[in-house]
């Protein structure tokens, strides 16, 4: 197993929430406003802002089958990227507590 999947998964693994994300991109803008209006606590890893971003992003790819970012992980799960997110909007206050990333 390559070093930035196991790095990718220990930061799945150790993390409530986990938004792999780019600075520029205006997804992860929305995703990053959302889970910032709920209050929610959540890594963020900027993949452009790192010098393994690119491996990271291979990695994720690996795991999820997603290459695009915003991905984003809830409880050790792959929720998807920023329109999966928002098409949760409904569940996301429980996901956020179920995950201890919000106060109940």
């Amino acid at each position: 197993m390559s070093a930035a999947k196991v790095k990718a998964q220990q930061i799945i693994d150790e993390n409530a929430v986990v938004v792999f994300s780019k600075s520029y991109c205006p997804y992860c803008r929305a995703t990053k406003s959302l889970l910032n209006e709920k209050h929610a606590k959540y890594f963020l890893m900027e993949l452009d802002q790192v010098d393994d971003g690119a491996a990271l992003q291979d990695a994720l790819e690996e795991i999820t089958g997603q290459r695009s970012v915003p991905n984003i992980f809830i409880s050790q799960q792959h929720i998807g990227g920023n329109s999966d997110l928002q098409a949760k909007k409904s569940q996301l206050d429980n996901l956020l507590k179920s995950a201890g990333a919000i106060e109940a």
